[in-house]
C-alpha cells in the first residue's frame, strides 16, 4: 500500500464513518429518551432511498400504504385510549397522524414532483411521521417495561419492517441520481462531489442538532427527558411527547442518510440492517450515551471498513463487528453494574 492508495481508503472511510456518525446520534437519542434499543433504524435508510427511486422512476413508492395504514391504527388507538378515560394530547396526534400523512400523500399523488429537491422534500414528508406512528404503537404502551422486553420488541418490529421492504420494493436494488456529477483529482486522488455533498450534509446536520439540544427549549426538555424522565414529568415535561419528537428525529436523520447514500451504493430491501448494526456498533463506543464519542466511534468504523476491504475484503464485516467486543470488555471493568429498575 502506497500513500495513494492510503488516502483514497481515508476519504472513502470519511464519507462512510459521516453515515455511521449519523446513525449512531440517532440510536443514541432514542435509547437516551426511551430506553429502547432501536434496532429497526436501518429502516427508514432503505425505505427513504427506495422511495426516492421509485419517485424517479416516475412511481409512487408503495411505501406510503404502510404510512397510511400506521396513521388508521394510531387514531384507532388513540380513540380506544380516550374512551377509557386516558388523557390525549389531539393536537399532536393530529399532527403525525392526519397533518403529515395528508402533506406526504398531496406531495406524492398530488404534484408529483419531477425536481431532485420536490423528491428530497417527499421523501422527507414520507418517512419522517413513520417515526412517531411506530413509537405510538409498539413502544409507547411498554414505556415503564425492562430495557430486555422493548428490545425484543425491537427485533421483532425490526423483523416486520424488513418483510414489508420486501414486499413493497422487491428484491432487486436501486440506486438514484446523485445530487452533484462533479469529479476533481486532487494529487492523483479522485474526489467526486457526491461525497463532498455527503459530508457536508453531515456536518450540517450534526451542528444543526448540537444547537437544538443546547439553545432550544424543545431540545433541553429532551435532555432532561434523558437524563432523569421521572423528574422531567415533575417538572411539567410531556415526557410521552418527547418520545414522539426523538422518534421523529430517528427517522429524519435515516431518511437523510438514506437519500445521501442512494447514489453511492445499490440499496436493497435488507440494506439498511448492516448500516444501522455499524452505526450501533459506533453508539456502543460513545456508551450509548455520548454523542461526541459516538461521532468517533463512527469514524472509526468507517476507517477500520475502510482499510480492512483493501486488506482482508472477506473479513470486513466480521473486523468492523469485533471491534465491539474489546469495547464492551473495557466498559464492563471501568463502568459501576446497576439493576435496571436503579
Amino acid at each position: 500500500m502506497d500513500l495513494q492508495i492510503a488516502l483514497m481508503l481515508a476519504q472513502d472511510g470519511v464519507v462512510n464513518g459521516a453515515i455511521y456518525a449519523l446513525m449512531a446520534l440517532a440510536l443514541v437519542l432514542v435509547f437516551s429518551v426511551t430506553r429502547v434499543i432501536f434496532i429497526p433504524q436501518g429502516e427508514f435508510v432503505t425505505f427513504a432511498a427506495l422511495s426516492m427511486a421509485a419517485l424517479q422512476a416516475g412511481k409512487a413508492p408503495a411505501v406510503i400504504w404502510m404510512l397510511v395504514a400506521l396513521a388508521v391504527l394510531t387514531l384507532a388507538v388513540e380513540a380506544w385510549r380516550h374512551m377509557r378515560g386516558v388523557r390525549v394530547d389531539w393536537m399532536a396526534t393530529a399532527f403525525w397522524a392526519v397533518g403529515m400523512p395528508v402533506v406526504a400523500c398531496a406531495l406524492i399523488w398530488g404534484l408529483k414532483p419531477t425536481s431532485q429537491i420536490g423528491q428530497t422534500l417527499a421523501v422527507l414528508a414520507l418517512i419522517i411521521p413513520m417515526g412517531p406512528l411506530l413509537y405510538r404503537l409498539a413502544f409507547r404502551p411498554l414505556a415503564h417495561a425492562t430495557v430486555l422486553i422493548l428490545l425484543i420488541v425491537s427485533v421483532a418490529l425490526h423483523g416486520v419492517l424488513t418483510g414489508l421492504g420486501l414486499y413493497f420494493f422487491g428484491a432487486e436494488g436501486s440506486r438514484t441520481s446523485a445530487y452533484s456529477e462533479a469529479r476533481w483529482d486532487l494529487g492523483g486522488i479522485p474526489v467526486t462531489g457526491q461525497s463532498l455533498v455527503v459530508v457536508a450534509a453531515v456536518v450540517i446536520l450534526v451542528a444543526v442538532m448540537f444547537l437544538f439540544f443546547e439553545k432550544s427549549i424543545i431540545g433541553k426538555a429532551l435532555r432532561a427527558t434523558a437524563m432523569n424522565r421521572v423528574g422531567a414529568r415533575l417538572m411539567g415535561i410531556p415526557t410521552e411527547l418527547s418520545g414522539d419528537l426523538s422518534f421523529a428525529l430517528a427517522a429524519l436523520i435515516g431518511a437523510v442518510c438514506g437519500i445521501l447514500i442512494a447514489p453511492i451504493t445499490t440499496i436493497y430491501y435488507d440494506t439498511g440492517f448492516i448500516i444501522g448494526l455499524k452505526g450501533f456498533v459506533a453508539a456502543i463506543v460513545g456508551g450509548l450515551s455520548s454523542y461526541p464519542l459516538a461521532v468517533v466511534g463512527a469514524l472509526l468504523v468507517g476507517q477500520l471498513e475502510s482499510f480492512s476491504s483493501f486488506w482482508a475484503s472477506a473479513f470486513k464485516e466480521v473486523l468492523v463487528f469485533t471491534l465491539i467486543i474489546p469495547v464492551l470488555w473495557w466498559r464492563s471493568l471501568n463502568t459501576h453494574h446497576v439493576e435496571d429498575e436503579e
